[in-house]
């Protein structure tokens, strides 16, 4: 919005013209979507502590829980996406297609969540939607973004799979290009969530990975970087760079009321929205492989419960003492900031494994 007001500004002073800068929009954008969510984050803890929409605890969940966490109001999430939401509204070239196809996976995955949540708070149960319920929705909103983006692709790089570290190798998806990204998206999203089981454990992660899809974005839509480093250009991706700052911003600003001990979890609306939408980046950037690098932690929690659970059905005998694996840490006896801190650490390196691939080619 902003940045087309200040584009007509510019016929009557020049000095606009300096809202048209990208890394100056990527650096509003971020401090705006944090701003906002500094701002906004107590009214919304107060009105739903007022109306005691708690975070729902499991009944065979760590015993600390049920006393530290369950008077902990959720659905930060809103904080989070209605904050990254008003920057790109504000910072963005809103006529960009990237921008919308984003803008639709965090409301349509921030919509599965919050009735999720709705159903858990109105139940008073931790279970929430059934689970073929929820795989129904992501499926249909997930195939709704891949298919858009598949049939608007101009180029085959596109569609076509990237393989970090290797020069000039690309893969030509085709039509599997769809199931790949649908498979991509609801991972991430359901990935996510699974993460999201202490103060501040999944929100630094999505911090660290967004703030490196703002330097790709940045890089894949400016021709002169990309084909200095060897990487495909796509025009347009700069733009991802403007939604990514925001989700930074935004991040911060909750990270802030969701620290140990947290006034607010993000609850399913956060989790599930905010992994789509960083797939939907990954899948629009062509980095799903850099983005599974940097999602490790991601990876890690998913493959924990996916393990236990076969485990358990085939052996009757579980790997872990509870997953997902952050709970193996706390019953091993680890304080929760510590596991928290050691999960964010290990974010950051594989971030910074994942941002040597820019050179090294």
């Amino acid at each position: 919005m902003l940045y087309y007001l200040f584009d007509h500004l510019t016929q009557y002073y020049s000095g606009f013209n300096v809202f048209h800068y990208l890394t100056l929009r990527i650096i509003l954008s971020a401090l705006t979507a944090l701003f906002v969510s500094l701002l906004i984050g107590p009214i919304i803890i107060n009105i739903l502590s007022n109306k005691k929409l708690y975070q729902s605890i499991r009944d065979d969940g760590p015993k600390s829980h049920l006393v530290k966490k369950s008077k902990t109001p959720s659905m930060g999430g809103l904080i989070i996406i209605f904050s990254i939401l008003i920057s790109t509204l504000l910072w963005s070239d809103i006529l960009n297609k990237n921008i919308w196809i984003l803008s639709f996976t965090i409301i349509s995955f921030g919509l599965i969540g919050f009735y999720d949540d709705y159903k858990k708070f109105i139940l008073s149960s931790s279970s929430g939607i059934s689970g073929k319920i929820k795989l129904f929705w992501q499926i249909l909103f997930s195939g709704l973004i891949v298919t858009f983006i598949f049939v608007t692709a101009i180029d085959s790089i596109e569609i076509s799979l990237m393989m970090p570290f290797l020069k000039h190798f690309s893969l030509y998806l085709g039509l599997f290009f769809i199931p790949w990204g649908i498979l991509v998206i609801i991972g991430s999203s359901n990935a996510v969530n699974l993460t999201d089981g202490l103060d501040g454990l999944a929100i630094l992660p999505c911090i660290l990975i967004s703030a490196a899809f703002v330097l790709f974005a940045y890089v894949e839509g400016n021709f002169n970087i990309a084909n200095y480093l060897l990487i495909p250009y796509l025009p347009g991706a700069s733009e991802i760079a403007i939604f990514s700052s925001a989700i930074v911003g935004a991040g911060l600003g909750f990270l802030w009321y969701n620290s140990y001990p947290a006034d607010i979890f993000m609850g399913d609306i956060g989790s599930l929205s905010l992994g789509a939408v960083l797939a939907t980046i990954a899948v629009l950037l062509r980095l799903e492989i850099i983005y599974a690098i940097m999602g490790g932690v991601f990876v890690a929690e998913a493959l924990s419960v996916i393990i236990q659970v076969i485990s358990f059905k085939l052996f009757k005998k579980r790997v872990f003492k509870m997953s997902p694996i952050h709970h193996h840490f706390e019953l091993k006896g680890w304080p929760e900031p510590k596991i928290i801190v050691r999960f964010w650490i290990i974010t950051f390196i594989l971030v910074l494994i994942a941002l040597a691939s820019l050179k090294i080619r």
